[in-house]
């Protein structure tokens, strides 16, 4: 075993996990060449091995210094540092694992003792500690920095897991992200991967959007260019269970606690408990205006004319006639009633029904009729909002709602609903309508939307996977990327209410804590880990570091990465473009990578270069 290596030299103390090295020769080479392969020296962050019987307990290299043996005296009056042989190096190595029946493993049951030999790591052992594995499925991004070895990354431990992809603006991050997934997709198991499983990127700044992009392309994907300022040629679908949900339309809405969100409620239970037809809904909403005409003093004495301004906002003014004899009614204060015009007063009141004579003389059945009309014309969000201003009108006439309180709401019902139609399409089943890869560009998109669709999208992929899943084994994976995640994962993000970020929290720590066992799996990427929740950033199992530099986002890493060593933290701030430490469940040891960087199929994410965009040369004005 020992004749083919190259010896460095010998522990001289150990201290815990951390052992001294007194080097046989004081050359600091930073590579050599043996038995035909270049093998790293003793230098920073390198692995050398400490030879114990038949174990090969594997260190790093974590500081190094030199001692002068002949100068113990630190005086210039004793300087002999030009003696022969009075500098010998030393080396610090801190324990990261054993070599052991061929096989790589961290564990503490072997430690380096006085007296081992340290030699350089071979290749063969390179490839041992990188978890190499001839028999396992892996794919590669990159080369390790040192070494130049190429680093696999198993698939089934990397995407089977939730996954943080985290670095500064301009370190490479959108290129680690998509480069990951490209290669997944290069994978022998395309094929497969494709008819099984689901990914959904939610795109925030439209670094995704190529035709090329992830290597997928034609039927097996779908972009959804999300657009609130014009037409959005592909409308994402969306279920009516998931849009039409109290808690997600008191976010959309910016619903007040106090007042708006129990009307929402109350008002979307009556929804869902009805049929959504002409001749359901127009039914319910005149029988309001019956029982406004009936109700005496106990209805406000304007809700008649705020039910017939509603109505007349959904018929066509040649229309409006119908409602004339309806308004021409007067009302009779100290009977408490309203009466017809003319010879024969006909006194409406809570001891009267409306009579077939009288809904006729009203032209009550006209009015329901163009109401019912009037509703099946109008697409399913428009639906809703015809619902609704009737429903304001309903809980306003006998004060169990003060309208004063709800009407800033129904201006902001007006906007999101307007903006929501641009943007989706709703359907009973969704079951066809997403690809194997879609891309939700999210980049043209105003903030309500930007806020609304991610959580929207995330919550109903998740519970469809749940449902599909719960009880059974796995059978269908889906794959949740989520680009620039601080977005909508920002526990700090006060100004959007308490009711939004309490709510989409909920939704994604559920989906980081239980999608695992359902086959569900969270990609998260953000140039600043600091601004997401705690809580969903602990839970992450995989991460992929490039180069961080604000105090917070390091903190906060610090607190969450179990797996990475003080030394490779420390690394952090000075990695360079495209460098990145991955560590995690599915790599023994953190490993510093240098990622390749895709010419052709590759994200919207390259830096402008100014001087060429002002360029004279360019034959542009």
């Amino acid at each position: 075993m020992k004749s083919n290596i190259k010896k460095m030299g010998v522990i001289v103390g150990v201290d815990g996990d951390i052992s001294q090295v007194g080097m046989y020769q004081l050359s600091n080479d930073a590579e050599y060449l043996w038995y035909g392969d270049v093998l790293q020296g003793a230098k920073i962050g390198a692995y050398l091995t400490i030879l114990q019987n038949n174990v090969k307990i594997i260190a790093s290299v974590v500081t190094e210094k030199v001692a002068d043996q002949q100068n113990t005296i630190r005086s210039t009056e004793f300087d002999n540092r030009f003696s022969k042989n009075s500098i010998n190096r030393i080396v610090h190595l801190k324990t990261k694992g054993v070599i052991e029946n061929g096989e790589f493993q961290v564990t503490s049951q072997y430690v380096p003792m006085i007296g081992n030999e340290v030699c350089i790591t071979s290749k063969k052992d390179l490839e041992l500690i990188y978890g190499i594995n001839k028999s396992e499925p892996t794919i590669s991004i990159g080369k390790s920095i040192l070494e130049g070895q190429v680093v696999p990354l198993s698939i089934n431990k990397i995407f089977a897991s939730h996954i943080g992809v985290f670095g500064n603006t301009g370190s490479g991050k959108s290129n680690t992200l998509h480069k990951l997934f490209l290669e997944l997709f290069r994978s022998d198991y395309r094929e497969k991967i494709l008819e099984l499983s689901k990914f959904y990127v939610i795109d925030f700044n439209g670094e995704y959007t190529k035709d090329d992009s992830f290597g997928v392309a034609g039927t097996h994907k779908k972009v959804f260019n999300v657009k609130t300022r014009s037409k959005t040629s592909k409308k994402i679908p969306i279920t009516e269970e998931y849009l039409f949900d109290p808690d997600i339309l008191s976010i959309l809405f910016g619903a007040t606690s106090a007042t708006q969100v129990p009307f929402l409620r109350k008002a979307m239970k009556e929804w869902n408990e009805k049929e959504h037809t002409g001749e359901v809904i127009a039914k319910f909403v005149v029988g309001t205006l019956k029982k406004i005409l009936t109700t005496g003093d106990a209805a406000l004495s304007d809700s008649r004319d705020n039910w017939i301004k509603v109505a007349k906002s959904y018929i066509a003014k040649d229309n409006w006639i119908i409602f004339n004899q309806v308004s021409s009614l007067s009302y009779y204060a100290s009977s408490k009633a309203y009466f017809t015009q003319g010879e024969e007063r006909i006194y409406l009141n809570d001891k009267s029904d409306l009579t077939e004579q009288i809904e006729k003389k009203l032209r009550i059945d006209e009015i329901r009729q163009k109401l019912v009309e009037s509703f099946d014309s109008l697409d399913l969000i428009d639906r809703l909002k015809f619902f609704l201003d009737f429903q304001k009108v309903h809980y306003s006439t006998w004060k169990s709602t003060n309208i004063e309180h709800i009407n800033p709401l129904f201006h902001r019902i007006d906007t999101a609903l307007n903006s929501l139609k641009k943007v989706v399409k709703v359907k009973k089943n969704i079951t066809t309508d997403f690809s194997s890869l879609n891309i939700i560009n999210l980049v043209h998109a105003n903030q309500e939307i930007t806020r609304l669709i991610p959580m929207l999208i995330s919550k109903m992929i998740y519970d469809q996977q749940k449902t599909k899943i719960a009880g059974k084994d796995v059978t269908c994976t889906s794959h949740l990327i989520i680009d620039e995640a601080h977005n909508i994962l920002n526990a700090q993000n006060h100004s959007v209410g308490d009711t939004w970020q309490d709510y989409r929290l909920n939704i994604f720590e559920e989906i980081i804590k239980e999608g695992r066992k359902f086959g569900f799996y969270l990609t998260l990427s953000s140039q600043r880990p600091a601004d997401i929740s705690p809580t969903i950033l602990s839970q992450v199992h995989n991460y992929f570091i490039h180069r961080l530099v604000n105090d917070n986002d390091l903190r906060m890493l610090g607190n969450t990465m179990p797996t990475l060593d003080k030394t490779s933290f420390n690394k952090i701030p000075s990695l360079g473009k495209g460098e990145v430490i991955i560590t995690g469940n599915a790599i023994q040891v953190p490993v510093f990578v240098k990622v390749d960087k895709e010419e052709i199929i590759r994200p919207n994410s390259d830096d402008v270069i100014l001087t060429e965009l002002w360029s004279e040369n360019d034959g542009k004005s």
